[in-house]
């Protein structure tokens, strides 16, 4: 669901002027240092003192953490853990088991189609779990290339090369870490929904946060610039209880609103339809119907399929109810951006001058690890989530839209939540 999506981005007119990450073709660059490690096996052939270490031998992969954690954990005043295991996951925000399965995921790949010139100072090639941990580094801090190739005894141009090879790979083999639920795991998300927060057939919350980034002046727009003056890339998404990203559509300008960005999405054109939350209506208190759903703030309309929190200053008590529900069962897609925006930081700095038809393949692979820690039974560190709302200074957007079988819904809802309120009193 989601790569169609991206497929269909608004980016195509866009002029391209990549400057943080690897470009498609290899450069000239590349071509020479591809012909440089020829030489080289070549060389080794015929004098044995040179050593050079394949891509797969297992004798690398302890080797590079070895040599990362001495060098990068002794820093004073650093924040690093002492603890290896936890250290671990401060760099890589993933246990070691997460990070041998994303290894798994990715090594085909970037075993059969390998950047060139990928040797370290050296002069060894990269193993598959260096390259995925540069990757993982350069996403998870949102440091420069120059400090993140540091960090790992590496050039900028090999960070840029390996990130880039390594998004590529997790967006193709990733892809069941990020899809709708089919009808029976549905069924979970919406029992998990009326047990935490009480409210029947919810099968989610949606929310949205920009990405912010320069652009050269030569494209620059209006469309781009969003209501803080910014220029940012908008990233809408849809989570279950779990915080688990279960669809998003990314790739459109800051400037547009989330309620337009909604309505753009693939997402609203199958609700629309009939396609998408279509399952069982549910009998909820005296005999009323409701039907599946998803909670939105008051950025989005209230649609029979998209409940908002009620408006206005004279709100009755039964309304104060539900909206202090919705806000509760909501915050979970608010929880989600932050931990997003927190675990890879590379979405929550300011980026510079990215290519705007890569940054949604970026966004994405990012919602795919944070999906993949998830389903892996792993736990981000809890000072990892951004700190205050993922997208501050945005918050105040609203929309007027109000259509009457939502409104009916809504007092459905509200209605039963009185009633379950009053039966628990008793």
């Amino acid at each position: 669901m989601f790569c169609r999506l991206i497929r269909s981005f608004p980016c195509n007119n866009y002029c391209k002027h990549n400057r943080w990450m690897a470009p498609l073709k290899k450069s000239k660059k590349t071509k020479k240092d591809s012909k440089k490690l020829k030489k080289i096996k070549s060389k080794n052939k015929k004098n044995k003192s040179i050593n050079i270490v394949p891509v797969e031998n297992k004798g690398t992969e302890c080797d590079w953490w070895d040599s990362f954690w001495h060098k990068n954990s002794l820093t004073p005043g650093s924040g690093v853990p002492s603890d290896e295991e936890e250290g671990f996951k401060y760099f890589f925000r993933v246990s070691k088991k997460t990070f041998d399965y994303i290894c798994s995921l990715v090594r085909e790949d970037l075993i059969s189609r390998p950047p060139s010139g990928l040797i370290n100072i050296e002069g060894r090639l990269l193993s598959v779990e260096k390259q995925v941990a540069i990757a993982l580094r350069r996403l998870a801090s949102g440091e420069s290339q120059v400090s993140v190739g540091a960090s790992f005894g590496v050039g900028q141009s090999t960070v840029s090369q390996v990130t880039w090879r390594f998004i590529e790979a997790l967006e193709e083999r990733a892809k069941h870490h990020l899809k709708w639920p089919e009808p029976s795991k549905m069924e979970i998300i919406k029992s998990e929904f009326e047990r935490s927060f009480g409210l029947p057939n919810c099968c989610g919350a949606i929310d949205a946060t920009h990405i912010i980034m320069t652009l050269p002046a030569i494209q620059t727009s209006d469309d781009w610039c969003d209501q803080e003056n910014n220029y940012s890339m908008l990233l809408q998404g849809i989570v279950d209880s779990e915080m688990r990203f279960l669809d998003i559509v990314t790739g459109w300008p800051g400037g547009m609103t989330t309620s337009r960005l909604f309505k753009c999405s693939g997402f609203y054109k199958l609700c629309e339809s009939g396609d998408r939350l279509n399952g069982n209506v549910k009998v909820v208190s005296e005999g009323a119907e409701v039907r599946e759903y998803i909670l939105g703030g008051f950025g989005y309309p209230l649609l029979p399929w998209l409940i908002t929190p009620y408006e206005g200053d004279e709100l009755s008590d039964p309304m104060l109810d539900f909206n202090a529900v919705h806000e509760t069962a909501s915050s979970v897609a608010v929880k989600a951006f932050s931990q997003l925006k927190g675990g890879w930081r590379i979405l929550n700095k300011v980026m510079w001058r990215p290519d705007k038809q890569k940054l949604p393949s970026i966004i994405l692979v990012c919602c795919l690890l944070h999906n993949i820690i998830i389903d892996c039974g792993d736990k981000l560190h809890p000072d990892v989530a951004v700190s205050g709302h993922h997208d501050p200074g945005y918050e105040g957007q609203s929309c007027k839209q109000i259509e009457s079988v939502g409104r009916l819904m809504r007092g459905r809802l509200t209605k039963h939540l009185q009633v379950t309120k009053t039966e628990g009193s008793m």
